[in-house]
């Protein structure tokens, strides 16, 4: 079943305008069908707030017949945001503490940028991990997106992610491991999936705080990861949510942070995302943008029309399939928990084992 607009958030009416099922309040109530809350922590900057909140929750509405599905995002006080961010959070995002008391049965947390040299000294640490410790035990599985991933993995193991020589920046092809795993049910052994990082947690890593690999590039590394009980935490390097236009708007925001001297170095175009014609085309562009800005001319106006006429979404179904997949075994976890609120008879650490 499709989600539902429990409030006025404006994603849900973009959302409906682009053709998704998005039920009212009030057309929700009146159907006798089981649902499924998922809080949505939202940390992202001001300039892709509300485009990664219209991805992961088109992901969650598109993806699973079984639920009606009910996001709540909310935010963390300590990011700073201007003032247009701080309005629309006040004016429909979520406070934790209303969610706490409410109950949820899954959440999903996104990255954030971040400004000094360990994860632990971030202005959002303390709370993002009240947060987490909170959900341990009072959701049935936690979806980490790339920094995301990366914190949790700091907290629970005391790893420090490794920073790269080069930004990860596109589009690459991905190999299953785990093809027996849940997760991995009806998805394809190799698919493309977007990166857009600095940093990386590689497979050693991983696999030597007892974590499961699900799927990795010999490219760009780790994709997917799980907790050592399979389901509990499922660590995303890549960007699954990610729409086809979203590796063109951040090549966008990198040409203009090159333009207005916030990037020293040239801007390169995301790897394997574009076709070759569109490739050579962001390539000329930046070429001329360098050109125009040491000569003291005009700037060119970014082609961001021309260029979405290059860019392929790879990745989208199989994304899907896998949040399809997660949100199922939520459904089945957490119907279980109805009955047996700490389900005993399930090994705890084997919670897939129902």
């Amino acid at each position: 079943m499709p989600l539902v607009a429990h409030n006025g958030l404006p994603t849900f009416e973009v959302l409906r305008a682009r053709g998704q099922v998005v039920l009212s309040l009030e057309r929700a109530l009146e159907q006798d069908i089981r649902e499924l809350h998922i809080g949505f922590l939202n940390m992202m900057p001001d300039k892709a707030l509300a485009a990664t909140e219209r991805q992961f929750i088109r992901m969650v509405g598109t993806s699973n017949p079984i639920a009606q599905f009910y996001v709540y995002p909310f935010s963390i006080p300590e990011l700073e945001r201007s003032e247009k961010a701080q309005e629309h959070i006040r004016e429909h995002y979520f406070e934790f503490e209303q969610l706490a008391e409410r109950g949820l049965d899954a959440l999903i947390i996104t990255g954030a940028n971040v400004i000094n040299p360990s994860l632990n000294q971030e202005p959002f640490w303390d709370r993002l991990i009240e947060i987490v410790r909170w959900a341990e035990d009072n959701v049935a599985s936690v979806f980490c997106s790339c920094l995301a991933t990366h914190a949790l993995v700091k907290h629970y193991h005391d790893l420090d992610r490794r920073h790269l020589d080069a930004k990860q920046w596109g589009v690459y092809s991905h190999k299953v491991v785990r093809p027996d795993h849940p997760l991995m049910r009806d998805v394809n052994t190799r698919f493309d999936a977007p990166h857009s990082r600095y940093n990386d947690i590689s497979r050693e890593q991983f696999e030597s705080a007892g974590l499961s690999v699900l799927v990795e590039s010999a490219e760009v590394g780790v994709h997917l990861a799980v907790s050592a009980d399979q389901f509990r935490i499922i660590y995303f390097q890549g960007h699954p949510e990610y729409a086809a236009i979203s590796l063109l708007k951040e090549c966008k925001r990198e040409v203009n942070r090159y333009i207005q001297g916030d990037r020293a170095t040239r801007p390169r175009v995301p790897d394997n995302y574009f076709t070759a014609e569109g490739t050579e085309l962001a390539g000329v562009h930046i070429d001329a943008v360098v050109h125009a800005i040491e000569s003291g001319e005009a700037v060119p106006n970014f082609p961001e029309a021309e260029l979405l006429a290059h860019a392929d979404n790879t990745w989208g179904d199989t994304g899907k399939a896998i949040v399809n997949n997660w949100l199922g075994l939520v459904y089945q976890l957490t119907n279980l928990n109805r009955h047996e609120q700490f389900m005993p008879g399930v090994d705890a650490n084997n919670p897939l084992d129902v």
